[in-house]
Parts: C-alpha cells; sequence; structure tokens
C-alpha cells in the first residue's frame, strides 16, 4: 500500500501542519537575529514574537502580556502545576493539587508537586468529573498546608467529552483555589474565552492546532499570581520562561491560531457531520460497537468507540494495515499502548480497549467511507477468530 492511499484519522495526537504555518515557520527562519538582541535584526525578530503573543491571546480572549511561550503543553503544565508561587513579590504557597483521573499523563503525574500532593478528582460513569466529589475534597482540604489547586481539561482527548468547566470554577472560588485548565483539545473545536471559564491558567499547544512542533503556551489570567520558574536563565518571557524564544515556531503557532480563529462554528459544523456519520456507519456494521461520550457534549472531531474482544494495540495493528492512521488514547508514551486510564475512571472493565477516531478540518467523507470499509473488514475477521 503506497502512502498516498493511506487515511489520517489521528488529529488529536497531532495536526498536519497548515499550509500558512508552513510557510510563516520558513519565513522567519530566514530572519537573522535574537530576538532580545536590541539592534534591528534583533527588533525585527522581537516583533515577530510579540505579533505571535496577539494572535494566540486573542485565541482564547486573553491579554497578550498574559501569554507565556513554551516549548508545548508539557512543559507549560510543569511550570504552571507547582506549590510555589509568588503574589507580586510575595511567595505563596499552593498546598496541594486535585487533578481529575481522566486527565492527559502531563496532569495527572503533577509537575513539580510531591506524589503526596496530587490527589484524583473522580468522573462519572458519563466520562464528566463529579463535581460533588469535588466539592467534598477542596471542603477537607487542609488549608494550613496552603491554597488549593484544581486541574481540569475542558474536552478530554481521548472520548472528547466537554467538562463543566465554569461549575468547577464556581467550586474552586468558593474554597479559595486556583484552577489551571488544559485546554489543549479545546481550542478551534469549541469556544474557548479565559475570562468566560473563571480560569486562572489555560495550557495551549501549537501542533494540535495544525501549527509546528515544540512550541506551547501557558495562558494566565492576571500577572500579580504567577508560578516560580520552571526554567531559569537570562529572564526571557518576562522572567517567567528563560531561553531564547524559537521566532520560527511561534510563527507557525500564531498563524495556526488565525487559522483556528476563522469561522470556527462553520468548520466544526461539517466536521461534526463527518463525525456523526462515521458512527452511525460503526452502528451499522455492527450493534455491539461502545461509542464513549456519545451521550453527553463532545468536542466535534472525536469519536472514542471500544469492540469487546478487540484489544487496543491489535485494533491499531488491524486499522493501521487497512492504511488508516488511528489511535489508542494518549500519544503521549513513545508509542506504547495499554489500557485506557478514562476508561478505567469510568468505571469500564480494564480488559476493554479503546480506539480513537479524530477528525480536522481536512478530513473528507472519503475518509470516513474507507475508515467505514476498513472497519467492517476489521469486525469480519473479528467474527471469525
Amino acid at each position: 500500500m503506497t502512502r498516498t492511499e493511506r487515511t489520517y484519522l489521528d488529529w488529536n495526537a497531532t495536526a498536519p501542519l497548515l499550509p500558512a504555518a508552513r510557510d510563516a515557520f520558513v519565513a522567519a527562519l530566514d530572519l537573522v537575529g535574537n530576538p532580545s538582541s536590541v539592534h534591528g535584526e534583533g527588533r525585527a525578530l522581537r516583533m515577530l514574537v510579540e505579533a505571535a503573543r496577539r494572535d494566540v491571546a486573542a485565541l482564547v480572549n486573553a491579554a497578550p502580556a498574559h501569554v507565556i511561550f513554551t516549548s508545548g503543553a508539557t512543559e507549560a503544565a510543569n511550570l504552571v502545576l507547582t506549590p510555589h508561587y509568588r503574589m507580586g513579590r510575595t511567595p505563596l504557597a499552593i498546598g496541594h493539587l486535585y487533578a481529575s483521573e481522566i486527565e492527559h499523563p502531563a496532569i495527572r503525574e503533577g509537575g513539580r508537586f510531591a506524589r503526596e500532593a496530587v490527589t484524583s478528582i473522580p468522573v462519572t460513569p458519563a466520562g464528566v468529573v463529579d463535581l460533588d466529589a469535588l466539592a467534598t475534597l477542596l471542603q477537607n482540604h487542609d488549608k494550613a498546608s496552603g491554597l488549593p489547586m484544581v486541574a481540569v481539561m475542558l474536552a478530554n482527548n481521548e472520548t472528547g467529552i466537554v467538562q463543566p468547566v465554569k461549575a468547577v470554577a464556581e467550586i474552586v472560588r468558593r474554597h479559595g483555589g486556583l484552577l489551571v485548565v488544559d485546554a489543549v483539545q479545546a481550542v478551534g473545536r469549541m469556544p474557548v474565552d479565559i475570562e468566560a471559564l473563571d480560569a486562572d491558567f489555560l495550557i495551549l499547544s501549537s501542533h494540535k492546532l495544525g501549527g509546528p512542533k515544540g512550541a506551547g503556551a501557558l495562558v494566565s489570567r492576571g500577572e500579580v499570581l504567577m508560578p516560580v520558574p520552571l526554567i531559569r536563565g537570562g529572564g526571557q518571557e518576562k522572567g517567567h520562561r528563560s531561553g531564547t524564544e524559537n521566532p520560527a515556531a511561534l510563527a507557525g503557532f500564531a498563524a495556526a491560531a488565525r487559522s483556528a480563529a476563522d469561522e470556527p462554528a462553520a468548520r466544526n459544523s461539517r466536521i461534526a457531520g463527518l463525525r456523526d456519520a462515521l458512527e452511525k456507519g460503526m452502528r451499522v456494521a455492527t450493534n455491539d460497537v461502545i461509542i464513549h461520550g456519545a451521550e453527553v457534549e463532545r468536542v466535534a472531531n472525536t469519536s472514542f468507540f471500544s469492540l469487546p474482544g478487540l484489544k487496543s494495540e491489535t485494533g491499531q495493528i488491524a486499522f493501521d494495515l487497512e492504511g488508516i492512521a488511528l489511535s489508542a488514547g494518549s500519544a503521549c508514551s513513545s508509542g506504547k499502548v495499554g489500557q485506557s486510564h478514562v476508561l478505567t475512571a469510568m468505571g469500564f472493565d480494564a480488559a476493554l480497549g479503546g480506539l480513537r477516531v479524530s477528525l480536522g478540518p481536512g478530513s473528507t467523507m472519503a475518509d470516513v467511507e474507507r475508515f467505514l470499509a476498513a472497519f467492517s473488514r476489521v469486525v469480519s475477521r473479528r467474527r471469525a477468530a
């Protein structure tokens, strides 16, 4: 099978590089200098970095000054997840991190918190954060240890299920805590507004939007309360993240951000139609397919399904041999395929495997049809086994 015959349905892992992002990236490579230099070449690169900051900020209704560029979402998570904060120049302690059970591993690992200072927030069988459980956890929080921090993603990377972040924020505010929202899978696929969400921090990633890999951002709601830096040195990014900025990657990130902000409703409506057709076709092919999260709100592009008796690794290989690129969940474990912690959190048997189809602006009905043809063949072989 030739490369041109393959069908890419793994946009949640990484989106194909947008032509505009590629052009912006390549053009920036031709600029000479360091964005921290005061000469003309340096100032030109500084203007490019600050323009990128404005574009990324606009995507989530934030102030440009509140955007800290990082090497990606994982670095942003490790920057913000720390017990050490400053309120201006005054140290401020964060006593405990409460993170939902369905968070990306970059969040679940707890960043710079000690393991014993991280507690999981359970989710309901529908895959939604249990608000009553969160309220109880914060009610019992040891205030003497410092403020509580809560981390809840906006859209789950495996199921696509949208989390009730606004309701979470209301609980967090009642208990004087901080709210960190992983918006990596949400931006471009639903409205994301840091003010409307009442979040203290958002985490973003370039390559999920069709920008280059190696760029991300931590977006704060203000500048007074900030984490102690993870990377120290020359004091770039207003002292929050040292190291010379990557202007080429940031130019591509900005181009992807502008594209994501362009007519998102029409784009996502079309993608939702493709996702619905795909799920309808799977149900026609077999009546025992389980589509996780179908009964609650999801982002338009994601379908996470299980076929009883089909392991995740076996299914992923089977579809790959059919020319279909999909995943078994989070693409964050160096190619490892294991039991989905999201399905486990939702109460499913550990033996039940899950496969994720994720679409994007470049997806077509032909992609869906090729997937469904492959799906029917995989189902037939499973029955014959």
